[in-house]
C-alpha cells in the first residue's frame, strides 16, 4: 500500500499482533473474549483500513476524527492518509494504555506530527473540539455511537466523509448500531449505504443544502 518503510514496519508488526490474537482467542470461551476484550487489538481489518485509506485521501481530507483509537491500527492508516493530504487526524481514546501504545507505534512510523492524541471521555472531547471536520471514523463502544454522531454532526464541513464501523459483526451490538442507521438518516442531510466491508460500514456523506 505504501513505499514508505517505517509505515511499513509497524504495519506488519500490527499484522503479526493480530494473527497471534486470532489463534489465542479461539482458545477463549465467547464469555472469556467478552471478559477480556481490552486486551485484543480488535481492529477494523485491513480491508476496511484500506477502503478509509483511500477514501481519506480521494476526498482531501484534512480534519480527520478518530472516535476510538484503541491499540491505533486504523490511526495508523489514517496518519498516512493524511500525510498525504497535508491534514492531521484528531483521534479519542479513554484507555490511557491503549492511546501510549498507539502514541509509540505513530512515532515509531515517523507518522507522529500527523495525529493529535486526545484522552479522556469522547464526548466531552468532540464538544470541546475546535476543529471542523472533513471525515470521521466512529468506532467506539457501540451505545455511545449515536451520542458521538449527535456531538459531531455540528462540527462537519460540507462534503464530510463518516463512517461507522462494526455494522454487520457483532450480533450482539445490532440494536446500537441500528440506532445509529436510523440516527444518520433521520437527520435529513445524510446520504448513507451499508458497505459490506470488514464488520460492515455505515459509509455516509454529509451536504449542509441536502434533504432526504
Amino acid at each position: 500500500m505504501s513505499t514508505d518503510i517505517k509505515f511499513n514496519t509497524v504495519l506488519a508488526e500490527y499484522e503479526d499482533r493480530m494473527l497471534d490474537e486470532n489463534e489465542r482467542m479461539l482458545s477463549l470461551s465467547v464469555p472469556e473474549r467478552i471478559e477480556r476484550r481490552d486486551e485484543f487489538l480488535l481492529s477494523v481489518g485491513e480491508e476496511a483500513a484500506i477502503f478509509m485509506n483511500l477514501l481519506a485521501k480521494s476526498s482531501k481530507a484534512k480534519y480527520v476524527l478518530e472516535i476510538g483509537t484503541s491499540y491505533g491500527y486504523s490511526t495508523l492508516w489514517l496518519a498516512e492518509a493524511a500525510k498525504v493530504n497535508g491534514g492531521k487526524v484528531i483521534t479519542l481514546e479513554n484507555n490511557i494504555d491503549k492511546a501510549t501504545y498507539a502514541k509509540d507505534k505513530i512515532a515509531k512510523a515517523g507518522l507522529s506530527q500527523y495525529v493529535d492524541f486526545r484522552t479522556g471521555d469522547a464526548i466531552d472531547s468532540i464538544t470541546n473540539a475546535k476543529e471542523a471536520f472533513d471525515f470521521v471514523l466512529v468506532d467506539i463502544w457501540k451505545k455511545l455511537y449515536v451520542d458521538c454522531l449527535d456531538a459531531f454532526y455540528p462540527k462537519l464541513n460540507d462534503g464530510a466523509w463518516v463512517l461507522a464501523d462494526n455494522m454487520i459483526f457483532p450480533s450482539t451490538t445490532r440494536n446500537e448500531t441500528q440506532a445509529y442507521q436510523k440516527r444518520i438518516r433521520e437527520l435529513g442531510t445524510f446520504e448513507s449505504i451499508l458497505v459490506p466491508i470488514g464488520s460492515g460500514i455505515e459509509l455516509s456523506q454529509h451536504h449542509s443544502n441536502h434533504e432526504t
